[in-house]
């Protein structure tokens, strides 16, 4: 089985929204915690890593944050996925740009997947890695590489980052909360990530 991938650059872009989120002298504690290198203390550290290794540095600088914050990890995490999706949209090319505004055009019903789609895609680093299924009348985003996982034994789904992307990406797609849980998770023995998105009454 092939181990999981993470493009280097959204790596970095992770770490610069979390150490500006929890402020950089707690980001260096957290390190420190965990006995990580004082060379993550630079997001541009991270690119210089190849996909594999900067999806073992994702799995690893979360688990040091459940580690350091316990049960109030959960919510800051969240808040670093939703903060990261507004730099994710800033680093897409023009091309992906246009495919996002016209996503956005749509008729408020019909945005939804075609935004999970696209941060897919952003969020993958390969095609293939993050699929988004219709369950009519729900959707359902599927993170078949799960580099958050990766190593990890959980009782509990932990991909917080992940959900925190959704979230803010269908907000930004319709102006409106949704309803979403991780259903499955590789860390607590998931076949693969799930998120359910539930649309229907």
């Amino acid at each position: 089985m092939n181990s999981p991938r993470f493009s280097p650059q959204t790596m970095r872009r992770f770490v610069e929204t979390l150490s500006a989120g929890i402020g950089s002298d707690t980001y260096h504690g957290v390190l420190s915690n965990s006995g990580l290198s004082r060379d993550w203390r630079s997001p541009d550290f991270f690119l210089s890593m190849d996909s594999t290794e900067a999806a073992e540095a994702y799995a690893k600088l979360q688990s040091a944050m459940r580690t350091y914050y316990g049960r109030g990890a959960r919510g800051i995490l969240l808040r670093m996925g939703s903060n990261l999706w507004g730099a994710l949209l800033d680093d897409a090319s023009f091309a992906v740009r246009a495919q996002f505004a016209l996503a956005r055009g749509l008729p408020k019903a019909m945005r939804r997947k075609p935004a999970l789609d696209l941060l897919a895609g952003r969020l993958g680093a390969a095609r293939g890695d993050i699929k988004t299924h219709s369950q009519h009348p729900d959707l359902l985003f599927v993170d078949y590489a799960s580099p958050t996982a990766q190593a990890q034994r959980e009782d509990s789904p932990i991909c917080f980052v992940t959900l925190g992307l959704i979230r803010e990406c269908l907000h930004w797609a319709t102006g409106e909360e949704h309803d979403i849980e991780e259903r499955s998770c590789k860390a607590a023995g998931g076949r693969h990530c799930e998120f359910k998105i539930t649309l229907g009454a």
